[in-house]
């Protein structure tokens, strides 16, 4: 039977803890004694781990062996914000497929409310990327960055590959940029980016140009955000997993 896994708040070489909502739900709802196993990751590794104390408030573990795990994935996923109960899928999904980090951007066509409201969304999205991480088993959660303007976002992304999907590009696809990519450069590190409903404006689509981002398309048919880009991570983690 596949152990329970959780991701620890606070953790020593040796030892590890829960606090809040994962304790809680240990002490009372799984019923967690001294003594019993789990795999716990601290600090990014994964170990097999025994419970020494347990109240509602922390679950302390001893730390045991350091068991195998899978990294993340070199995946930088930009995604312009949209209707947040659509975001928050979205977040799901893309924590369930490895991505590494999330940088939400607030771009020209983005909602007027909803880019007020995003930042007080944040730590919602980063508890959602937590519940996906210890569903999915990950030993590392993804990144959820403050939302920030389209123009800032791109002067920091420093990723070698820089993907753009387009509404307007309709000859190169995802498929054919990755792979030239591939070809020219060892690095893996990628970026995603995926615009809001209503996609990118032109001075938008310049602007990456100006800052080497490939253009591409995911085919004839028009997409919801959430969907491109859950389809664009798993057609590029199958090109980083193939290296």
């Amino acid at each position: 039977m596949t152990r329970r896994r959780f991701i620890a708040n606070l953790w020593t070489p040796t030892t590890a803890t829960l606090t809040g909502d994962q304790a809680t739900h240990l002490a009372r709802v799984l019923r967690a004694e001294p003594g019993q196993i789990y795999d716990v990751v601290a600090n990014g590794f994964l170990h097999r781990a025994e419970i020494a104390t347990v109240t509602d408030a922390e679950v302390h573990f001893l730390l045991h062996e350091e068991l195998e795990s899978d990294a993340a994935l070199p995946l930088h996923l930009l995604l312009a914000v949209f209707k947040f109960d659509h975001m928050e899928w979205a977040i799901e999904k893309a924590t369930e497929l490895g991505i590494a980090r999330i940088t939400p951007l607030l771009a020209r066509r983005t909602e007027k409310h909803l880019a007020q409201s995003a930042s007080k969304r944040v730590e919602r999205w980063r508890r959602i990327a937590l519940e996906a991480s210890k569903q999915s088993r990950r030993t590392t959660i993804p990144e959820i960055a403050d939302p920030i303007p389209l123009r800032q976002a791109l002067e920091q992304e420093q990723s070698p590959t820089r993907i753009l999907l387009s509404e307007t590009e309709q000859a190169t696809s995802i498929t054919a940029a990755l792979l030239k990519a591939k070809s020219s450069s060892q690095e893996t590190d990628t970026a995603l980016a995926i615009g809001p409903e209503g996609g990118w404006t032109p001075e938008e689509i310049t602007l990456f140009a100006q800052h080497d981002w490939q253009p591409v398309t995911l085919g004839p048919r028009i997409l919801r955000a959430e969907t491109a880009a859950i389809a664009a991570i798993a057609i590029t983690s199958a090109h980083l997993l193939d290296i």
